[in-house]
């Protein structure tokens, strides 16, 4: 549909690409134009750190409070506990309340360098569900929240529906899950005065569910809106490279591989990327992402350049692009690449070449690496690697050892000491 919003926050939305579907534009649009809204995301706990697949939806919460509204950022205290079944093909592993806590710990790293936290009337509120959901009593909720849901609807939901058509088991722990969902956003409208909930457009239907719901037990006007489920021009997920995830946290990953990430970006995506993981201006944007040629590398560079310095600041995204033209354009060995630090006892009988790469983060096995080595993938010190049987002892490492794979992911190894 073609709508003109009014608000700075819809504006944003709909002109930098964010906007998948939205339940009320035009309500929506008039509520953030009345007064501060506050809009929440949720995220389970489910690892230590978020990635670059959340990214958009960090993005979406900054440009809330930019625009003059409150966001709330809700750690899946509670909900991480049974596991969000949306378009899974298998259960997620359960995890236990020390591992929840501590992957919680991790997350909020990330979310501090994007949002304020405080009390101020668009500050920032870092909630956790466990706070209402850890102490339900299973009867009463049954009673005062369950009539309110129809399984024959449940069951007609996309990601519950693509389940089952596989004939795969969905156990009932998992279709719990979109009425705890559900049942957070009711909470937090009546504790926090909640109007909006955000997240990717495969949660359309559970923040369906916390609208219905919340309009029937505390008759409220409230909206949900999705963004997109991006996909890299190439096909890929957005925030998965050959190396794992793409993750925000710099003990998970370094900011040179993150940079690299945004630096190898293909042409095609360059300006979406801008519009999205930037807060550069629409023009400017646009013009970055038609350049052609050689041009476009330098949008890229800027690209990552930006990107880096939201999520890991300004000196580690300096010190990424100086590593980066030490050793794309000079041939050197950049300070700041990951690197592999051995002790003199793991060398001194030697270590072999396949065992180095997979340390070094450059193929996810022995096999892997051979592979990569037989396809002529890898390097030494910018010099072909043939040999797979290649032992390097105390003396072939007495300086640091450069190992590439592909022209574009690089490792350092060195010996201690």
């Amino acid at each position: 549909m073609t709508y003109h919003p009014k608000s700075d926050f819809m504006h944003v939305m709909m002109t930098r690409g964010y906007l998948a579907d939205c339940t009320d534009y035009q309500g929506l649009d008039e509520a953030l134009m009345s007064g501060v809204v506050t809009a929440y995301i949720g995220y389970d706990a489910t690892a230590q750190s978020l990635h670059v697949g959340h990214l958009l939806n960090i993005m979406m919460l900054r440009w809330l409070q930019k625009t003059g509204h409150r966001p709330i950022t809700l750690m899946g205290g509670g909900t991480t506990k049974v596991g969000d079944p949306s378009f899974r093909s298998d259960e997620r592993p359960l995890l236990g309340p020390e591992q929840i806590d501590a992957n919680i710990d991790g997350m909020k790293q990330v979310f501090a360098k994007y949002l304020t936290y405080g009390d101020g009337k668009s500050d920032a509120l870092m909630l956790n569900n466990a706070e209402w959901l850890d102490g339900l009593n299973y009867l009463d909720f049954l009673r005062d929240i369950g009539k309110h849901f129809s399984v024959n609807r449940m069951l007609a939901f996309e990601s519950v529906k693509s389940r089952l058509d596989r004939e795969q088991s969905l156990s009932f722990l998992e279709f719990n899950y979109m009425i705890l969902q559900a049942y957070d956003f009711l909470e937090l409208n009546r504790r926090y005065g909640c109007v909006l909930q955000m997240g990717g457009s495969d949660q359309w239907g559970n923040i369906i569910n916390g609208i219905d719901l919340t309009r029937r037990v505390l008759d409220q006007e409230i909206f949900g809106l999705t963004s997109p489920l991006l996909t890299t021009s190439d096909g890929r997920k957005m925030g998965k490279s050959q190396g794992g995830a793409m993750w925000l946290n710099a003990d998970m990953l370094a900011p040179y591989e993150f940079w690299q990430f945004w630096r190898n970006s293909t042409d095609a995506d360059v300006g979406r990327f801008l519009k999205l993981y930037t807060e550069m201006p629409l023009d400017e944007c646009n013009r970055l992402g038609a350049l052609a040629g050689a041009e476009i590398n330098e949008a890229k560079i800027i690209l990552a350049n930006e990107v880096t310095t939201l999520c890991h600041g300004a000196d580690a995204a300096a010190a990424a692009e100086a590593t980066a033209r030490e050793v794309f354009e000079k041939g050197g060995v950049g300070d700041d690449l990951p690197t592999l630090e051995l002790s003199s006892e793991e060398v001194a009988d030697g270590i072999s070449i396949v065992q180095l790469i997979v340390r070094a983060g450059l193929a996810k096995s022995g096999k892997e690496a051979k592979r990569l080595i037989a396809e002529n993938g890898a390097r030494i010190d910018d010099a072909p690697l043939t040999d797979a049987g290649l032992m390097l002892d105390r003396a072939a490492l007495s300086s640091p050892v450069k190992l590439s794979a592909g022209r574009k992911r690089h490792a350092l190894v060195r010996v201690a000491g």
